[in-house]
């Protein structure tokens, strides 16, 4: 079973569509991203870039909110309908409640949704975490206090808490806390195992989910068929995960769930699942997570972009960074050269439409600021000089900063607006 270091595992937005707060132990760790609502799909920014000639549509560009109030509002419900550790002990506990042979589709998609939120279920691809909800058991340990386990007693189940604390005090007089979302038991093997410690609950209704040692083995060792790997030089790079997005079986394909960081960026200019529509927008809100500088995507864009079948995939990219994340560029100076040389390639390349873009979203997005020089005497050099003015037609603006200046040490940059 292939394990991947954890850094290079990529959450995906569609997997986790509340921001939450999880408690974390040592043994399961989870995290959950939520998308700033202001940002542009890559279908609203490419549809301006249609036509190179002529009148381009602008009306992809500016920010928009990603839902609708409407959607908002049940978002809302969603939040707080899930705060609460068993979702108000209806649905989700009436499937748990259900012998797994009577568990319908629904039941499981239920228990799907709510499972994938713990930390205990984090790193677990769609199928697995699908696989468990459908032989999972509940069971309820009603007082404070109640040994679940003993030391030395053989394990049969892997436990996962969805309600309440446990503490398992280990034999050398250390103990340790477990809440919501942890788990404790076995490992997915078929070897005979036993408890390390006694468990005990230390607050009452503490409630479970259990799964049998056997059905443990073999989802976590065999549910793989819906996954498939990328290998080079020997080396897994990417685990993509099959998904299906409804029961028509229309909208379905591969998504991707880990993969080195270099082949991670690599992934933006090749096609993208029906399933994974959001591919670029996900990279660019978590890069920073896996990539200890922009300039390794910068430099990645500016070579691809002298092939020519990758130039177009390319500008999508860069437009959508600086749309929906100027300020990686705007409080960077390495950025901004990188900013400046695409610019320069766009101009080279006669792709005036995507300038455009570009220069529309640069202007939309940059924040105002005041730059104070001082100079030593009238006749002193700017170091800088203006294009524009009422003679032109438009407003004035910075054409060019001298390398090492004064101007530039204060921050002033080609194309800043007066």
């Amino acid at each position: 079973h292939l394990q991947l270091p954890a850094d290079l595992t990529k959450m995906h937005l569609t997997d986790n569509p509340h921001p939450q707060v999880t408690h974390v132990s040592s043994s399961q760790s989870g995290c959950s991203i939520a998308s700033d609502s202001g940002s542009s799909s890559l279908s609203d920014i490419y549809q301006a870039t249609e036509s190179e000639m002529g009148d381009v549509d602008l009306t992809g560009l500016p920010e928009a909110a990603v839902d609708s109030e409407d959607e908002e509002e049940e978002e809302d419900e969603d939040i707080d309908r899930t705060s609460d550790p068993l979702l108000g002990r209806d649905v989700v506990r009436e499937c748990l409640e259900k012998e797994p042979a009577d568990k319908t589709d629904d039941d499981i998609e239920q228990l799907l949704e709510f499972m994938h939120q713990l930390p205990a279920f984090a790193n677990m691809t769609m199928s697995v975490r699908r696989e468990l909800c459908s032989v999972m058991i509940f069971e309820v340990v009603e007082q404070a206090g109640a040994i679940i386990l003993e030391d030395g007693q053989e394990l049969d189940s892997w436990y996962v808490i969805l309600n309440g604390t446990v503490e398992i005090s280990y034999p050398d007089g250390k103990s340790e806390s477990l809440c919501m979302g942890n788990s404790f038991g076995i490992t997915p093997s078929l070897e005979k195992q036993y408890m390390n410690g006694v468990v005990r609950t230390k607050v009452d209704d503490c409630q479970f989910v259990c799964i049998a040692q056997q059905d443990y083995w073999r989802i976590l060792n065999h549910v793989e068929k819906n996954t498939h790997k990328v290998e080079e030089e020997g080396e897994i790079v990417m685990v993509k995960e099959h998904r299906e997005l409804d029961r028509s079986g229309t909208r379905k394909g591969h998504i991707v769930i880990k993969a080195t960081p270099e082949r991670l960026i690599m992934h933006l200019i090749e096609e993208h699942s029906i399933v994974d529509p959001t591919y670029i927008e996900d990279f660019l809100l978590t890069y920073r997570t896996f990539l200890t500088s922009p300039l390794e995507v910068g430099n990645k864009l500016l070579e691809w972009f002298t092939v020519d079948s990758l130039r177009d995939k390319v500008t999508r990219v860069v437009l959508l960074w600086v749309n929906n994340h100027f300020n990686d560029f705007e409080g960077d100076p390495a950025m901004t050269r990188f900013l400046e040389e695409f610019e320069k390639n766009l101009e080279d390349t006669k792709m005036k439409g995507h300038l455009r873009l570009l220069n529309i979203a640069c202007a939309a997005k940059a924040k105002w600021r005041q730059i104070t020089l001082q100079k030593p005497s009238r006749d002193s050099p700017l170091f800088f000089s203006l294009l524009g003015g009422s003679d032109k037609g438009f407003g004035i603006f910075v054409e060019t900063v001298e390398t090492g200046s004064k101007a530039a040490e204060a921050g002033l940059k080609r194309g800043d607006q007066v």
